[in-house]
C-alpha cells in the first residue's frame, strides 16, 4: 500500500516552520510521505525540515493600506499557486497543511481550487490574516490556543484545539520536574527577531539595580543583539553577575530545561513551549504586533498564574527590576508558576494535530 503524502505550506519565520516541523516527523513516523512548500525565507528555517521534496513558491505580503505592494503581493501569490497546482498534479497530496503566513497561501489556494483537503493550523491567539483569507475553505481548522480571535464566527465555532507543536528537544522537558532555586538562581533571557531592542538593553539595567546580594547568586544566559552586546557586557560586568551574550541560542532546549525563570517576547512558540517546560516567565509582548497577538498569546499563561507580563508602554528599568527582584526572591512563588504553566501545556499537540490531519483523509477516502 502507497504511503499517503501530506504537503505541509509554512515559511516566513521560524514560529511558522517549527510548528510544521514538529508535525512532519510525527506523520513520518505515522508511516506518512511529507513534502515542504515554502519560499525564500522559508528555506532558511528549513535546513532539517525532514521533507522528501521541497516546493519552492513565490509569495509576498503587504502592509495594509498600500495598494501597489498589495498588487504586487497578489501577482507573486497568484504565481506561487500555479506553481503548486502543477506540482501537486504531479504528486497527489492526500493533505495539505498551512501554517499561516502569506507563503503558505499558494497552497492553499492551489488546493482549494482543485478540491483537495486541507487542514489549517493557526499558532497564535488571534488567527491571522493569510489563514482568515483561507479558513473558510478548510477541511479542518486546528488551533493552538483555546481563544481564536479574529476568526470567522463559524471558523470559531468548529476551530479545533490542539495546541502548538513542539520540537522533540522541547516536548522532552514535560517530563522533567522543576526545581525551585536555593542557591545559584539560572535566569534565560531570549530576546526575537522584532523589536528585540527594547529586551536587549532594559534587561541588563534592571538586573544592575537589584540588591547585591541577590546579583551575586545569578547566572544570566541572554539572546541579545549584536549591537547590543557590548553594553550588556559592561553593565553585567559592573553587576557582578556571572553571564552569557549571543545573538543566538543553538541548544536553546538545554538552556530552557536548567532556567528557573525566563524573560521575553509572547510569540506563540515562545508561550507554548515555556508550559511544556513548566518555567515561570515575564513576558514582554511585542507592542507592534499586529491585532496585538503576543498580548493576546501571554494572557494564557498570564491567567493560569504562570507569568507576570508587563506591555511596554508600562515597561522600565524599575518596574521590571521591581517584578524580578520579588519574583527571583520568591522560591515557593516560582514553583507554584510552574506548576501553573503545566496545567495549560498541551505537549502532545504534534500528535493530536497528526490525528486530526489522519481523520480528515480518512473522511474523505
Amino acid at each position: 500500500m502507497t504511503a499517503k503524502l501530506a504537503v505541509v505550506a509554512a515559511g516566513g519565520t521560524g514560529g511558522h516552520l517549527f510548528p510544521a516541523q514538529a508535525l512532519a516527523e510525527t506523520l513520518i513516523g505515522r508511516g506518512w510521505r511529507v513534502v515542504l512548500a515554502t519560499d525564500e525565507r522559508g528555506a532558511a528555517y528549513a535546513g532539517e525540515f525532514p521533507a522528501e521534496e521541497r516546493i519552492a513558491l513565490s509569495a509576498a505580503t503587504y502592509r495594509p493600506g498600500d495598494p501597489l505592494g498589495m498588487a504586487r503581493a497578489g501577482m507573486a501569490i497568484a504565481r506561487g499557486a500555479l506553481t503548486a497546482r502543477k506540482a501537486f498534479r504531479r504528486i497527489e497530496p492526500a493533505v495539505v497543511v498551512g501554517f499561516g503566513g502569506y507563503p503558505s497561501l499558494p497552497s492553499l489556494i492551489a488546493a482549494a481550487s482543485a478540491g483537495r483537503p486541507i487542514v489549517i493550523h493557526e499558532q497564535n491567539a488571534v488567527m491571522g490574516r493569510a489563514n482568515r483569507l483561507l479558513a473558510g475553505r478548510a477541511t479542518a481548522v486546528a488551533c493552538a490556543f483555546p481563544t481564536l480571535k479574529k476568526a470567522p464566527a463559524k471558523v470559531q465555532a468548529r476551530a479545533v484545539v490542539v495546541g502548538n507543536p513542539v520540537r522533540p528537544e522541547i516536548r522532552a522537558l514535560a517530563d522533567l520536574a522543576y526545581v525551585a532555586p536555593t542557591g545559584r538562581i539560572n535566569l534565560l533571557v531570549t530576546g526575537g527577531s522584532q523589536g528585540a531592542r527594547v529586551v536587549s538593553e532594559t534587561v541588563p539595567r534592571a538586573v544592575a539595580q537589584l540588591p547585591q546580594a541577590l546579583r551575586h547568586r545569578l547566572t544570566i544566559q541572554q539572546q541579545t543583539r549584536a549591537e547590543s552586546i557590548e553594553s550588556a557586557r559592561t553593565i553585567y560586568q559592573g553587576a557582578g553577575v556571572v553571564f552569557e551574550l549571543a545573538p543566538f541560542f543553538r541548544d536553546m532546549a538545554g538552556r530552557l530545561a536548567e532556567a528557573h525563570l525566563v524573560i521575553g517576547r509572547a510569540g506563540a512558540s515562545t508561550v507554548c513551549e515555556l508550559a511544556v517546560a513548566g518555567k515561570p516567565a515575564i513576558l514582554i509582548p511585542l507592542k507592534i504586533a499586529l491585532d496585538d497577538d503576543q498580548g493576546e498569546n501571554a494572557a494564557l499563561l498570564a491567567n493560569a498564574g504562570a507569568a507576570v507580563v508587563l506591555r511596554e508602554e508600562n515597561l522600565s528599568v524599575e518596574s521590571l527590576a521591581s517584578v524580578l527582584g520579588a519574583l527571583l526572591d520568591d522560591p515557593s512563588r516560582l514553583a507554584a508558576m510552574s506548576v501553573a504553566a503545566r496545567s495549560v501545556a498541551r505537549p502532545d499537540a504534534a500528535e493530536r494535530l497528526a490525528d486530526l490531519v489522519e481523520k480528515v483523509t480518512s473522511a474523505k477516502c
